[in-house]
C-alpha cells in the first residue's frame, strides 16, 4: 500500500499564522509558551529488561514529565527499522517497531500525555528511507517499475563511475551502484538510506498522507530531520571545492562545499506543502532541522503569506564560545534574522550534539539554561541535560554510530551522547533490569533523577524552577527582548511586556563581578541558594552566577 490508512475522522482546518515578540500572553499558542523536552526513547528507560527504552517507558515516567514542567515532548524515530542510523533509516513509516512497542501502547501515549496537557512530536524523516523499505524494493526491482521515480537514479558518467562529485555525509560517493538494473541511486546518507525523489509529485503526496496517519492519531506536529536537504541540483552540477579544507582538522566529507546538495530552493516549497498538511489540523506544527544556517534561518520560516516551519531549530548557542561578547552578537544576529511574522528558538541538546555540560562545563551550563529560559522563544533540552548528564565514555568497545564506523578518528561518534538516562543509584541507573545498549558512565550513584530531585540546589531543580518562572512570569514568554551593552563579561538584557519587564544577568567569568543596574526582588538564581530578597547595583554577581530580577512596573 503506497499511503497510510486513516485511522480515525478527519480534523477540520484552522488557519495559521505566527506572532511576533511583545504579544500578550493569551494570545500566544501553546509552541510558544512550552519548553520542548527531547526523549530518545531506546535511552529513555526500558520496561522489558533487553536493555533498550521502549514506549511503555516513556508512558511510566510521565508523572515526572509533569512534575520537571516540560509543556511537550519530541520523540525520535520510533518507526520499524533496521537501525543502521539510530532509526533514521526507516522501513515503514506509519507503524512502531516492536522493540518500542505497538500502535496500541503509542495510543495510549498520546491519550497519557494529552490528559496531563502535554504535547507531543514525532521525528518526521522524509528525506530518504531505509533500503528495506518496500518502496525502495519496488524502486529498484525495474527500471520500468512505477516507483522507479520515487528515489533518485541516474546513469554512470561516461567513464562509468558516480554522475558527479556528490559526498555522503557519511563520507565516500553519494552514489551506489546497482549492478541488476545498471544506474546510480543517490544518498545523502548512508548507502542503505535511500533519498526519496521530491520532485515527484506522488512522492510528495505519499509523505503528506503519512503525516496525516499520525496527525489523525493526535500527534501534536513533526520534528523534520534534515530539512534542508530535500532538494539537489536538477543539472547534478558538482559541488565545488571546500576553500582552505584541511584533512587533518576536518573529515572527508567536508573537502566540498554543499551548494548543489544541500538548502536548495526547492526545498522551502516542499516545506510549505507540508505546512499546508499540518495546517489542516487545529493548533499542529512544524520544527526542522536546519543545522549551520543562521544566516538563512528566515527563508525556513517562509513568508507570512506562504509559511514554511514554525520552528527553524536554531543551534547558535551550542556553536558560540561562552564570554559576554560573543554571545551578545550571535543572539543579536540570529534575532535579527528571525522574520517579524517567525517565533525564535533555542536548543542546547539534542541527540547528535555533546552533551552540554561536557561542551561547557556544569557551572557553565547552568548560565546556559538560564539564557535559553530567558531569552525571546521557544526552548529546547535533551533528556539528561537537566541532571547534567556528561558524555559518556565510551572507548574500549566497537561503535555504534555509523560515523565513527565510517569516518574514525574526527571525533563524530555520538554514542556518548545517547548513553541511557540515569534514574536512581542502582545498578545501570534503573534505566534497565537487562544490560544497557550503551553504557551508563562512571558517576550514575551521583548524577541522578532521584538523588537530584532530593537537591533542591541541584541542576535539575534549576531546570524546574526555571520552566516554572518562564511560565509565570509574562514577560519571559512574550516580552520584546531589549539589549544592554555587556560590561566586564556579564551578559545583560531585559524582557518587558506592557508594564512588566525582568532583567537578566550572567557573569561568564569565574570571577566575582559588580551588578549593573537591576534593582528589584531576585526571581531565580542559578546557584538556588539565596533566599529571595532584593538585588541592587553594586551587589556581587558570584563567578559563573547567572539571575533573574523583577523590575519596577513603568506606566
Amino acid at each position: 500500500m503506497d499511503r497510510c490508512e486513516d485511522p480515525g475522522a478527519f480534523a477540520e482546518p484552522s488557519p495559521a499564522g505566527g506572532i511576533t515578540a511583545g504579544a500578550s500572553h493569551n494570545d500566544l499558542a501553546w509552541w510558544q509558551k512550552a519548553a520542548f523536552y527531547q526523549i530518545a526513547p531506546v535511552s529513555f528507560l526500558d520496561t522489558d529488561g533487553d536493555g533498550r527504552g521502549d514506549l511503555a517507558g516513556v508512558i511510566d515516567r510521565i508523572e515526572y514529565l509533569t512534575w520537571l514542567g516540560v509543556g511537550a515532548i519530541w520523540l525520535c524515530p520510533i518507526y520499524p527499522s533496521p537501525f543502521r542510523d539510530f532509526g533514521y533509516d526507516i522501513s515503514d513509516f506509519c507503524n512502531i517497531d516492536p522493540a518500542y512497542g505497538t500502535l496500541a501502547e503509542f495510543d495510549r501515549l498520546v491519550t497519557e500525555l494529552h490528559a496531563r496537557d502535554l504535547k507531543l512530536l514525532l521525528d518526521f524523516v522524509p528525506n530518504h528511507t531505509s533500503d528495506t523499505h518496500p518502496w525502495f524494493g519496488e524502486s529498484r526491482s525495474s527500471r520500468r517499475n512505477p516507483k522507479r521515480d520515487w528515489f533518485v537514479w541516474r546513469d554512470p558518467a561516461p567513464d562509468g563511475g558516480p554522475p558527479n562529485n556528490w559526498l555522503s555525509r557519511f563520507g565516500g560517493s553519494a552514489w551506489e551502484w546497482d549492478n541488476d538494473t545498471g544506474q546510480y541511486y543517490y544518498h545523502a546518507f548512508l548507502r542503505e538510506q535511500p533519498d526519496l525523489n521530491w520532485r515527484n509529485p506522488d512522492v510528495r503526496a505519499a509523505m503528506a498522507d503519512v503525516m496525516r496517519f499520525w496527525l489523525r492519531r493526535g500527534v501534536d506536529g513533526f520534528r523534520i530531520d534534515a530539512a534542508a536537504v530535500l532538494a539537489e541540483d536538477e543539472l547534478l552540477r558538482d559541488d565545488p571545492p571546500r576553500p582552505g579544507y584541511d584533512p587533518q582538522k576536518s573529515p572527508p566529507p567536508e573537502r566540498l562545499q554543499r551548494v548543489f546538495t544541500d538548502d536548495r530552493p526547492e526545498s522551502m516549497a516542499y516545506l510549505a506543502e507540508l505546512r499546508k498538511v499540518v495546517a489542516e489540523f487545529p493548533h499542529r506544527i512544524l520544527a526542522g532541522e536546519i543545522q549551520g544556517k543562521l544566516d538563512r534561518i528566515g527563508c525556513f520560516y517562509g513568508s507570512s503569506g506562504e509559511p514554511c516551519l514554525h520552528l527553524p531549530l536554531n543551534y547558535a548557542l551550542m556553536d558560540t564560545p561562552w564570554d559576554a561578547h560573543s554571545l551578545q552578537g550571535t543572539i543579536d544576529r540570529y534575532l535579527g534574522a528571525v522574520p517579524s511574522h517567525g517565533w525564535p528558538d533555542w536548543v542546547l541538546g539534542g541527540h547528535d550534539k555533546k552533551r552540554l555540560a561536557q561542551r561547557i562545563g556544569q557551572s557553565r551550563s547552568r548560565l546556559a539554561v538560564l539564557l535559553a529560559m530567558t531569552l525571546p522563544g521557544a526552548p529546547f533540552f535533551f533528556a539528561g541535560d537537566e541532571i547534567g548528564m556528561p558524555s559518556v565514555d565510551i572507548s574500549g568497545r566497537d561503535p555504534d554510530d555509523p560515523f565513527e564506523k565510517l569516518v574514525p578518528g574526527y571525533g563524530l561518534n555520538r554514542d556518548p551522547e545517547r548513553s541511557p538516562m540515569r534514574w536512581t543509584s542502582e545498578p545501570h541507573g534503573g534505566f534497565t533490569r537487562g544490560r544497557p545498549w550503551l553504557p551508563m558512565g562512571d558517576d550514575v550513584a551521583e548524577r541522578n533523577v532521584q538523588k537530584l530531585r532530593d537537591d533542591r540546589h541541584s541542576t535539575l531543580w534549576l531546570y524546574r524552577g526555571l520552566i516554572g518562572l518562564r511560565a509565570s512570569e509574562r514577560a519571559l514568554t512574550g516580552g520584546r527582548y531589549v539589549p544592554k551593552r555587556s560590561v566586564h563579561d556579564v551578559l545583560y538584557f531585559e524582557r518587558a511586556v506592557g508594564g512588566e519587564a525582568v532583567m537578566v544577568a550572567l557573569n561568564l567569568s569565574e570571577e566575582p563581578r559588580k551588578l549593573v543596574g537591576g534593582d528589584g526582588p531576585l526571581l531565580i538564581s542559578t546557584r538556588l541558594d539565596r533566599d529571595g530578597g532584593s538585588v541592587s547595583a553594586g551587589d556581587i554577581l558570584r563567578g559563573h552566577e547567572g539571575i533573574v530580577v523583577k523590575l519596577a512596573a513603568t506606566k
